[in-house]
């Protein structure tokens, strides 16, 4: 996409902190169809949540503002981060990274349902290279054009601290892989794919190395099969800790299968609460 564009997201480039890229980000309406699809899910909402004030608006990153892990990955759903304005929080995906990130350290309680309930987040930091609900979280290829500085500009002002990223899905892989190259990293070509547990050592411009590891996005469709369990996650999760030299967990339960059971699944119920939303990209 032409930096000339007049949709273009120039404020990106001139957000000075991570607290201006925010306030910056959040006025953003660079991509027509999703504006439209957000705004149209707040003055819709679901029965569950009618007379709720939905955010509406492009979602910024979320946790530690020194963090030495990002956890990249497609997040807004319409019910989801759309209305509580904050990544991953409030839909069945969330619940099932936040429970992961606290099981393994990184998050101070396991349940997130809105923006002030409390939780924190340390050493990571939660960023996706989409920050609006797309319909049927599929966004376009020049939607992620457009949405890219901000992914960028975040892990600019990072900084030279992180030291793991943590994608989900093959969008999470390809939006990092793609960011960092337009950051003059020296990605390798053919750019690596993306699987399950992939780890991929990236020389940064300055000398060092980050690592970036692949991990199946936890969209419903992914966790209500199996493709990804509570165990999985976990692993990817304590790696990463482990590469970022942050310091584990106290000792905490086993952690819990939440696929729904068979009546459930012959019930049909939609995967994370919102039949608008669907599966989430893998």
């Amino acid at each position: 996409m032409r930096t000339d564009d007049p949709a273009y997201p120039t404020g990106a480039a001139r957000a000075r902190d991570l607290a201006e890229l925010g306030s910056l980000l959040v006025e953003c309406r660079a991509c027509p169809r999703l504006v439209e699809w957000r705004e149209a899910a707040a003055a819709n909402p679901r029965a569950a949540f009618r007379g709720q004030t939905y955010w509406a608006r492009p979602v910024p990153g979320f946790g530690d503002d020194a963090a030495r892990i990002a956890v990249v990955g497609l997040a807004p759903a319409a019910d989801g981060a759309n209305r509580t304005g904050r990544l991953f929080t409030g839909d069945r995906s969330g619940d099932f990274l936040f429970a992961a990130l606290h099981r393994v350290g990184l998050a101070n309680q396991p349940e997130a349902t809105s923006s002030d309930d409390g939780m924190v987040l340390t050493g990571v930091r939660l960023v996706a290279p989409v920050r609006c609900a797309p319909p049927a979280n599929k966004p376009t290829p020049e939607e992620r054009r457009r949405c890219g500085p901000w992914l960028a500009r975040e892990l600019e002002l990072l900084g030279p601290g992180v030291r793991v990223v943590v994608a989900l899905g093959a969008i999470g892989w390809a939006a990092a892989l793609r960011t960092l190259e337009e950051q003059g990293w020296p990605v390798p070509q053919p750019r690596p794919r993306f699987a399950h547990d992939a780890a991929v050592p990236l020389e940064r411009p300055d000398g060092g190395t980050v690592t970036l590891l692949g991990s199946f996005h936890p969209s419903p469709h992914n966790t209500f099969t199996g493709r990804l369990t509570p165990a999985m996650l976990d692993a990817v999760l304590d790696h990463a800790r482990r590469l970022a030299d942050l310091p584990p967990a106290r000792p905490a339960g086993p952690a819990v299968d939440i696929r729904p059971s068979a009546r459930q699944r012959s019930r049909r119920e939609p995967f994370d609460g919102s039949r608008r939303d669907g599966p989430a990209a893998r």
